[in-house]
């Protein structure tokens, strides 16, 4: 390879990763805030934890009280059942 090809191909590679880069730092400056709504998830959809089991997907029952999933903040209220669970 030529000093000049090594030169372009360290110029693209550069230009390419700061474009990766800016690009996902305004993807997450982009993303809306999230809050925890309880009581509105199907069964077998929450996103974590309830009072009886640690992992994801075991809310046993639509609308389980204590069973939550992610939504846009502000939006839990507006959601008939809807909780926001507080962050501890």
């Amino acid at each position: 390879m030529t000093r000049r090809n090594a030169l372009l191909t360290t110029a693209i590679g550069s230009l390419i990763a700061l474009g990766v880069t800016t690009g996902g730092m305004a993807l997450a400056a982009d993303a809306p805030k999230m809050e925890k709504c309880a009581g509105i998830v199907k069964a077998g959809k929450n996103d974590c934890q309830t009072s009886v089991s640690a992992c994801a997907g075991t809310a046993k029952k639509d609308g389980q009280k204590d069973a939550w999933i992610y939504v846009p903040q502000g939006s839990c209220d507006k959601i008939v059942g809807g909780a926001v669970v507080s962050k501890k």
